[in-house]
Parts: structure tokens; sequence; C-alpha cells
């Protein structure tokens, strides 16, 4: 049977038909089987998002009723629309809602659940809860609390899996957790050392240590961030193996005894220690090592009598073969779906069953391993930034419409926000293939379709890794990312690869250009006046008439300091119906397109002999209209300020003033929004470059915040405790006999000055080439500042001036004794 059939199947089919043969393994087994199918009729999913949205899918198949649990800043997810009854469990904070135990059990309560559903992460594997579940009557459907227990105590777990015969990586489990101790033990295993919690999962605590300069902070960092996501704090150490491979197993045991493995799963692919791209099978893998790993997994699920879904990860050193037990997850994993598509199993619904007491519905032998597939993990995040958390509304969201060989696994629709409270993934792309390459053409293919509008996110850079040769040769280790940087990341000095960025985007805007007016123009043609859409923000021009637009577009990128490039576009509407886009004012080229509009977001465009689709999204933020193209494998972000006139025969240039996200040199500003932890050094110390100065949270991860040179530390704007918003100010690092922005000002008392900032203004960037210098202030030559120079100085230097009506300011960079002229490029 092909695969794509046998998954439709057995994702689809009813339960009844599907578990036929689960009945002939016994009488005894049949009637507990009868008896189980009649005992959750109602179902408790305690979480959020894609996860609680996949487990109500199968639930609903199944024919059990289902109720969400939700926090304020859930109220209208799309896992409570979903649901059919649901519960408000607490403020969005999840140690007030979703992570608090005594809320959720009277949500089952108050709803009559019989049986509670914990996902993963939250309290999936918090094993006092699920012992709350069982003394409260509940069917936790999950592993016994005893197993979770210890196979969640990382450092038990360790001696369990050695007693059982299970390899491991050299290391310290033990209960000191002494400081000294443990960095006495850590001298011992030698370094590069992994320092690791005890509890949870998900990279949440992990440090990489070096030497042991490193060992203190690292430590007392991965503490702070254990005791915030997993609310224990204790700590083990492992030998950092340096070229590993991280490859796991899905295992499955019933109540019966039974155990199964479901082959295994490669999750190399990784950044800050968490997993962005996993497939099913693990790649170069012979089927004798296959079968080692796999029957490992078994003896580790016997050695603590587990039941139901469960993940052993192990560390495949790939300079030696051998693997090392590396923790046992007792939840169901993010990834599972990539099982699923391999074996054409819902395992879901073997959990439910479990839960249940039903026997496992096949044997060892039984169980298909059929093609490849990926998962593919799309994040709110910055890429650019180190992969930090993103925040924010989706404005646009239109992944790839599914099918028996793609599935979409999400919790968000368009509209929603993805707040700093969760975890950042806003989606699951996971895809089928008949073998490893057919499967990666699909995912290429895939994300080159999933689009998204309104946040950051990681599907170009997910692309750019799908597209990589070695990736292609299934060449895999946990440090990826870090070893193909150079092909993987933007950079910015390189000219030639900034040209062709600058090339290709130019082309993007002509076609945004174009898309726009014919979408207006058809608009014109088919509606009265006055119903005009969220394009409409500018006036019309004259139909049938060889009418010129003009429009300024700001190109966001990587390439240059401020992230964004202006680009100039002149539109003209030809008797033929096409349009001339002329790019450019110093160096021009043109484009003549065709244009026709095939819906709301989605345009045919015919251009220098070239036919092909084009996307549109556009969406309105602070004045501005943000516009994204997509079309063939590009994908261009602009933006523009809202009521600007493009107007017929636009003879004369139309400037404008544009906003400047620049700060003055040495500021250091927040790189996402989320709560400062520590702060580390306070006004007027002197810093090195690189020494951490705070550390904030966001989405329970720490994030350390290092001095971006060494100087005088000034300005300090935040304490610990204070949630800050994205790119707000921090502190400022002033270099020691460093220039500083000085203003003069001449008014009747005579003349005075202010040093507002370190470094120059950063407005207009006049100052890059140099300044000129002069022996003294009263002999520099002056400038008068324009009114963006003056505004900048009251807000982002937090100037106040002492005279404001009517002065003639002055701006000067002040170093030491000499004072030096600021070249100032605006209009004076």
């Amino acid at each position: 049977m092909p695969i794509t059939s046998m998954i439709h199947r057995n994702l689809r089919r009813s339960s009844s038909k599907r578990f036929n043969y689960t009945q002939s393994r016994s009488s005894s087994a049949a009637t507990n089987n009868e008896k189980s199918n009649r005992k959750i009729d109602k179902l408790l999913i305690a979480n959020r998002g894609e996860i609680a949205c996949r487990i109500m899918r199968t639930a609903k198949r199944l024919g059990i009723q289902t109720v969400a649990v939700y926090s304020d800043a859930d109220r209208h997810s799309l896992h409570v629309k979903s649901a059919d009854e649901a519960v408000r469990i607490g403020p969005p904070p999840a140690r007030s809602s979703y992570l608090n135990a005594s809320s959720i059990i009277e949500a089952a309560v108050r709803t009559g659940a019989q049986a509670i559903h914990p996902g993963y992460g939250f309290l999936s594997e918090n094993a006092d809860f699920a012992q709350l579940c069982e003394n409260e009557g509940f069917t936790f459907v999950g592993p016994p609390a005893s197993a979770i227990r210890e196979m969640g105590d990382k450092s038990a777990s360790k001696r369990i899996m050695g007693a059982a015969g299970v390899p491991l990586v050299p290391g310290y489990h033990g209960h000191e957790q002494d400081i000294n101790i443990m960095k006495s033990e850590a001298d011992k295993i030698g370094y590069p050392i992994l320092i690791k919690p005890t509890h949870g999962g998900g990279g949440k605590g992990m440090r990489i240590v070096q030497s042991p300069k490193d060992f203190v902070d690292s430590f007392l960092g991965a503490q702070r961030e254990a005791a915030a996501s997993f609310g224990v704090n204790t700590i083990l150490l492992e030998k950092y193996i340096t070229r590993p491979r991280h490859i796991e197993v899905q295992i499955f045991g019933d109540k019966q005894g039974n155990v199964v493995y479901l082959y295994e799963r490669d999750c190399s692919v990784q950044r800050r220690h968490q997993k962005i791209i996993e497939e099913a099978p693990a790649p170069d893998i012979i089927s004798d090592f296959r079968t080692r790993l796999g029957q490992a997994a078994i003896s580790a699920a016997q050695a603590v009598g587990y039941h139901n879904a469960g993940t052993v990860e192990f560390i495949v050193d790939t300079l030696s073969g051998e693997f090392y037990f590396m923790e046992m997850n007792t939840r169901l994993q993010v990834e599972h779906p990539v099982t699923e598509m391999i074996v054409g199993q819902d395992l879901v619904e073997w959990q439910i069953r479990v839960a249940n007491g039903e026997s496992l519905p096949l044997d060892q032998a039984q169980i298909p391993l059929s093609g490849h597939a990926f998962e593919a993990r799309i994040y709110a995040e910055n890429v650019p930034r180190g992969f930090l958390p993103a925040t924010g509304v989706l404005h646009y969201f239109h992944p790839i419409p599914a099918s028996a060989s793609v599935r979409v696994e999400t919790g968000v629709e368009e509209g929603d926000t993805v707040s700093m409270h969760y975890d950042p993934m806003i989606a699951k792309l996971v895809v089928w293939g008949e073998n490893r390459a057919a499967a990666l053409i699909k995912l290429k293919d895939s994300l080159l379709k999933f689009q998204v509008a309104g946040l950051p996110t990681n599907i170009e850079f997910l692309y750019k890794l799908a597209n990589h040769r070695a990736f292609a040769n299934g060449e895999l280790e946990t440090h990826f990312i870090d070893q193909f940087k150079d092909d993987l990341f933007v950079t910015p000095k390189d000219s030639a690869e900034a040209e062709k960025a600058y090339d290709a985007a130019k082309h993007s805007a002509a076609l945004v250009g174009a898309c726009i007016c014919e979408k207006e123009r058809t608009r014109l043609n088919k509606s009265p006046p006055g119903g005009l859409s969220m394009w409409y923000t500018h006036p019309p021009f004259r139909l049938n008439h060889h009418a010129t637009r003009k429009i300024e577009l700001e190109w966001e990128n990587e390439y240059h300091d401020n992230n964004s490039e202006h680009l100039t576009l002149s539109i003209s509407h030809l008797p033929n119906g096409n349009y001339l886009i002329k790019m450019g004012e110093s160096s021009v080229s043109y484009l003549e397109a065709t244009v026709t509009h095939l819906g709301d977001h989605d345009f045919r465009v015919e251009a220098d002999g070239l036919s092909k689709n084009v996307n549109l999204a556009s969406y309105l933020t602070d004045q501005t209209e943000h516009i994204h193209i997509w079309h063939g494998s590009n994908h261009h972000q602009f933006k523009q300020k809202v009521g600007l006139d493009l107007l017929d025969n636009l003879e004369t240039d139309h400037h404008r003033n544009r906003e400047s996200a620049s700060h003055p040199p040495g500021t250091v500003v927040a790189p996402m929004a989320g709560l400062v932890v520590k702060v580390l050094v306070k006004d007027g110390m002197k810093v090195e470059e690189g020494q951490p100065m705070l550390v904030m949270e966001a989405m329970k991860m720490e994030h350390v915040i290092k001095a971006p040179t060494s100087g005088i530390v000034s300005g300090l704007q935040v304490a610990p405790g204070q949630q800050v918003s994205d790119n707000s100010v921090l502190f400022n690092v002033k270099k020691e006999g460093a220039e500083s922005l000085v203003v003069i000002w001449r008014n009747s008392e005579g003349l005075g000055g202010d040093e507002v900032s370190s470094g120059g203004c950063g407005v207009c960037g006049g100052c890059r080439g140099g300044v000129d210098a002069a022996p003294t202030m009263m002999e520099a030559v002056s400038i008068r500042c324009c009114d963006t120079m003056v505004q900048f100085l009251l807000d982002a230097c937090q100037w106040d001036p002492p005279i404001r009506d009517p002065p003639s300011y002055l701006i000067f960079l002040h170093l030491g004794s000499t004072v030096y002229n600021h070249r100032y490029s605006a209009e004076i």
C-alpha cells in the first residue's frame, strides 16, 4: 500500500476498524478494550497552542469531548475555540496558569472530565502532577508518576541506566550541588564540560563550558534558568562530546508490560540547544545500529516500568561511532509527527488507548518503516540577533495547504499575538517523501510557500538550512549551524553579496509597485467611490492615461547598519495596459510588466519574458505600511509612511523625513522584550568589552547582555524585576577619551554648551567620513541644527535643554581638549 494511502487510512479511519487486530490477541484483552472505550468520554488538555489543538483533533475523531484551559493571554486563542469547553485558569504568567496544578484539577472537576492529557512542556514531566491526577481519580494520559520521577531526575536516571546496561557519557550525577565540589568534579571530568539541569528539557539551562574560568558564571546561570523553567535548580555535569549527533528513539509501552520502539529521529540541527529541524529515520544509519539503538531504548523503558509514549535520547559520537544515553523524555515529543509519517500511526490515539488500559496495537515486527519525513519548526524569532524570541501580531498567516504528505501543526491563526509569556513556536511543517531526497524537495518547496508577516520568523533560515549541501548529504552534527555559519548567515561586509541582494530587492520593489497599481486600478473599475481597500493609501492616477506615480520604499534588510535602504520607483501606466517601472534615480534601470490581479493577495506578473505568481501582504502599524512580497524563492519586506502623495506626472522630487532607529554609539538596547533578572553593573563602573552587564529572561530562556566596548557605564535605565520592551535603552558604555556630542547655543546671556551623548548623533551618518579639526571651540566652524536633529537630541539623547525657543543650536564632536565640527548632511 502506498505510504500516502496508509497515512490517510491511519489518521482518518474510524478507531473501531483500525484496532480490530488488537481484539484478536485474546478474549480478555477484548473485554478490557470494550470497558476502557467507555472510560474516557471527556478529556481535558492541560496545555495550550499547537499541541492542544493536535490532541483535540484525535480526541474528537475518537468521539471524545475536549476541555481546554487558558490564561488571560489566550482567551481568544485557537485551542480555546477548538475545544468543546474551555476554562480560565489564571493570568498570563505560566506559573500562575499552565503550571498551576490545582487550577487545572479544579477545571477537570468542574467540567466532568475523566482524563487529563498534559501535552508537552509545562506540567507534562511533573511527577507530582501525574500523581495528583491519579489521586484525584483522573486518568493521566502519560507514564506512571514513578517513571516520570525516576527519569525526570537526570542524575537518578543515569544511575538507573547504568544498572540496566545502557551506555553512559562520563560525568557527575551525584546529589552534591556545592559549587566548589561541582567545580572540582568538572576538573576531574575534563573540559569542555556540559552543564545541564537535572529536570526539564528543551535546552533550557544548558551551558557548554570551555575552561575553568567560565564555570562559576555558567553554573549559576544554569541554576537560575532551571529554577525559572522547571522549579528545580539542581545540576549535573557531563563530558562534552565535541562532534556529536543527537539521535532519539520513540518508544511506547502499555500497562500489560509490552514495549516497542517506533524507530529513531535525528534531531542534530539545533540552535541554542533547541531542535529546529528533525527527521525520521536518521540518515546514514545501518540496520544493525538501528536495532541496537532500539533495544537500548526498550531496556531504558523497562528499567522504570514505563508505559505510554516516551523518547529515549542518545548522543552519538561521530568520531567513534558509539552512542550514549542522554536522557528520557517522559511525554509526547514536539517532533512526534515525523514518526507518525513513517509508521502510519496516530501516536496520540495510541496514548489515549493505552491510558484506557488497552494493549499496544502492534508488535515490534508489525511496525512498518516507510519513506522519510522532515519536521521544520517555524519560530517567531530574530535570526540575525542570535535567534532571540520575537513578539508581535500575525498580521498575515498563510501556511501551505495540508495534504496526505504535508502537515501543518499550529495553534495560531491570522490576527493572533505571539506574546513574551510562552514559547515562540508558531507552527510545525511536516513533510513525507518516498525517500530522503524526495522528502527534502518537498520540505524546500513547502517552506517557500509558507507565508508569515507581522513579526520576524526563521522561515528563510530554515530554507537556507534545507538547501545546504552538507544537509542534503546527511552530514549532520549538533554544531551544524555554527560549523556552516558563513553559508547560513548574511555577511554585511560582503559587498558582492550585498549588491546581489540589492538587485533582487529592486526587482521585488518594482513588482510591488506594479501590483499595487493594478490592484487599485481593478478596484476602482469594480467598486463605487468610497469602497476602497486597505491598500488604498494614495490618490488614484487617471485611467487610460500615460500616468506616472512616484513611490518611495524602505527595503528592510541585514546588509546595512540601520537595517534599511531607500528605493525610489517611478511607475507609468502605458496605453497597452502594461506598467513601466523606473528604478533608482542616479543609477536607473527599467522593467516593463504585465500584471493580472487574481485575488486579494495573488497576482500573475509577466516581465522580462518570465511569467510567475506573486503574493503580496500589507498591514499598518504606527502610520507605516509594511509590505511583504513572495515570488519564486524570493521574499522581501518593504515599508513606507502612510499618506504620501503619489501624483500623476510627478515632475519634482518628494522628500520626506524618515524615522531613524539609530542610537548613539555605545548605547545598549534590549534585544527582545523580556524581564530584567539581574543587573551586574552600575553607573560609573569601568567595564571591558564582552563583560556581562545584565541578565534578561524571555520565554524562560536567559540572555546575557554584554558590554559592546570597553569604557564607563552611564545612563543605566533598568533594575531587576523590570519588564522592558524590544529595542528599549538599557544603558550606555562611553569610551574613555572618546568623542562626545556637544550642543552649543547662543542667547542673550552669551555662549553655553551641553554634552548630551557619546559618539555621533547617528541621525544622518554624515560624520562617518571624518571630522574637520579646529584648534579651539571658538574657532570651530558651526552648523545649525535641523528639526530632526533637535528632536533626536530631545528624545534619543534625553537632553533637557536650558532654553528651547528660539535658540540656534550648534553641534560639535568633542575629543579631549579639541573640538571638531560635526559634518551634518541633512538640509541646514
